[in-house]
């Protein structure tokens, strides 16, 4: 049950595992729209597979259900003990592989999260997730991506995104962890992919100011901008253009009157 802040790597390090060990893993992201029903045909499912269940946010299901869930779960983990090959649940005859398993995820402290019941933390082992260190991750995925300058490039990248956290307006729509991070560096492979000859310092200049200034605000724009220059003196390149897309974007919008 591994517990902690977004971004932490909780489902992805479940789903790692799972990996390592040739076992197939299903995500599923959990509500307060799930009942006991829906739970019973997952546990059910889960149990004739043999596979493993990854119920991401798990304490966003509401009290009732959860404290349902906490004897469906035990039956199956009692099946396995006793290494039986079928076992009743739910008043039918359920064939049993024993390699399954469930993993839940949970963010603690955030608004309409419930404490797991007594009875229920029993059946799994806690684990505690803290943010990771985002340059050695940076530095990883860059070389990956082809990029030979990739410690202090990973070091500015690193240092925008924390700057932006501390020093940008608080929107609802702006995400400086670990997932915003992954996508943009994907981004700027795909950049250097397209330049690979090219000084290194423009092709992530470019992308952390392309893909990221359209979710950035007017009044944070200018804040912005300023924080890419002062990290990338002197570096300044022409956005990335696609000529037939925007041809075909201004005809599309002269056709149906919008410009």
């Amino acid at each position: 049950a591994p517990a902690g802040p977004a971004g932490t790597g909780k489902t992805e390090t479940t789903k790692d595992l799972s990996r390592a060990l040739g076992l197939q893993i299903v995500v599923f992201n959990c509500s307060d729209q799930m009942t006991y029903q829906t739970m019973q045909q997952i546990f059910m499912g889960i149990a004739q597979t043999g596979c493993w269940g990854c119920f991401d946010e798990f304490n966003r299901i509401s009290i009732e259900v959860l404290s349902v869930v906490s004897t469906q779960y035990k039956t199956i983990l009692d099946a396995i003990r006793a290494n039986v090959k079928s076992f009743l649940f739910a008043d039918e005859d359920c064939k049993l592989i024993n390699t399954n398993g469930a993993f839940i995820t949970m963010n603690p402290g955030y608004a309409g999260r419930t404490e797991l019941p007594e009875n229920l933390k029993a059946l799994f082992r806690p684990v505690a997730m803290i943010t990771p260190d985002l340059r050695f991750i940076c530095e990883n995925m860059l070389m990956s991506e082809g990029f030979i300058k990739a410690r202090p490039l990973a070091n500015k990248f690193v240092q925008l995104y924390s700057l932006c956290k501390e020093l940008l307006s608080k929107q609802m729509h702006y995400d400086w962890g670990l997932r915003a991070v992954k996508s943009l560096l994907r981004q700027a492979g795909s950049l250097k992919r397209l330049e690979p000859d090219s000084d290194e310092n423009p092709v992530l200049c470019r992308a952390l100011r392309d893909f990221n200034t359209s979710k950035i605000t007017t009044l944070d724009m200018p804040i912005f901008l300023r924080l890419i220059k002062d990290l990338f003196p002197g570096c300044w390149p022409d956005p990335f253009s696609d000529p037939d897309f925007e041809k075909f974007c201004a005809d599309m919008s002269r056709k149906r009157g919008l410009q």
